[in-house]
């Protein structure tokens, strides 16, 4: 088993009053423990893999994953700003982006 720490930025925050997040500098993280087998999937042999999801008013938000050493004992996450279910989208699927089901007939 291993336990991955994911983070969110949001680099792409230009829409904004200022150009910046509200939330920048702060720790938005949530940790998932994985089998061996899926971290391994997730990871595909990269050390820091990393998903984008981009919105149609320019918004885009940034994750990436890292496993996280035994006895590491992580910094105090301020949250995921409810944006949890990209972290389900990349398990579920491997992107933020949730897949359409696809029609078929009868």
């Amino acid at each position: 088993m291993k336990r991955v720490e994911f983070k969110l930025t949001m680099p792409g925050s230009q829409p904004s009053w200022n150009g910046k997040w509200s939330g920048e500098g702060r720790n938005y993280a949530i940790t998932r423990t994985l089998s061996d087998k899926a971290a391994e999937a997730l990871f595909a042999g990269k050390a820091r893999p990393s998903w984008g999801h981009r919105w149609n008013d320019g918004w885009f938000a940034s994750i990436e994953a890292r496993v996280v050493p035994k006895g590491e004992r992580l910094a105090k996450s301020e949250g995921f700003c409810g944006y949890e279910w990209m972290v389900a989208n990349i398990l579920d699927h491997g992107d933020t982006y949730e897949r359409k089901q696809e029609m078929t007939a009868p």
